[in-house]
């Protein structure tokens, strides 16, 4: 199966706000990313990260109860929350002072597979700054590499064995008249030479198991799997 065909099957069967596909040549980026990094408007910055997963039942009643627990979850909120700090502390590099709030908390958003922890972020950018020095100020995405971010990202390099590539970069666009809207590069294929990379992954804390976090990133790559099939 061709690349194009992959995202074309991927967008039907796994709709996602940030679906993007991208041909670089020798590779290509086939994403159903449902979380925003970065947008910029009218000088208005938003964020929204992702944390916090569970598996989609099929029965609707069933289903109600598994957001419920996900909005019960202690440890689902308090990873949302840290990811949240991270980010407020980011944004405040770039932004007018007091002026960065949350405007949304740990909110529930269901999608094909699974449903999700979301939260948003809003500032007003300086205006010094371009989107370049936002993109500086917040890359990469706290939601996708932890806190605090440069000893996270270090524990990272040393733990997994291979470089992530695309997955957990961004995608998305920047135009001439200073707006911009990033994806985090999360529910992404890496298509080259006739192979199909599909990383997924989880955030670690102290509450967290081995199983439960193994079981979700499943759940996070059965929209993917489904498309390869």
């Amino acid at each position: 199966s061709d690349s194009k065909s992959l995202y074309l099957r991927l967008r039907q069967q796994n709709p996602a706000t940030f679906a993007g596909y991208f041909d670089l040549g020798s590779s290509q980026i086939v994403s159903a990313s449902p979380e925003r990094f970065l947008k910029l408007q009218d000088r208005l910055v938003e964020a929204r990260p992702i944390k916090g997963t569970r598996r989609r039942n099929a029965h609707p009643v069933a289903d109600l109860f598994v957001g419920d627990d996900l909005l019960a979850s202690q440890k689902d909120r308090a990873e949302n929350v840290m990811i949240v700090d991270l980010l407020r502390n980011d944004l405040s590099r770039v932004c007018i002072p007091d002026s960065v709030r949350v405007t949304q908390l740990c909110s529930l958003e269901s999608y094909a597979y699974v449903q999700h922890l979301v939260s948003s972020i809003e500032g007003q950018l300086r205006r010094e700054c371009s989107p370049v020095d936002l993109i500086r100020a917040a890359f990469p995405g706290g939601s996708i590499t932890g806190a605090p971010k440069v000893r996270a990202m270090e524990i990272i390099s040393e733990l997994e064995p291979t470089a992530r590539g695309a997955y957990c970069g961004s995608l998305g666009y920047i135009g001439f008249d200073g707006t911009m809207d990033l994806s985090i590069l999360i529910r992404t294929i890496t298509a080259a030479g006739g192979w199909w990379q599909i990383p997924v992954g989880g955030g670690i804390i102290s509450q967290s198991t081995a199983a439960s976090e193994y079981e979700e990133t499943w759940h996070k790559a059965q929209g993917m799997l489904q498309a390869l099939n």
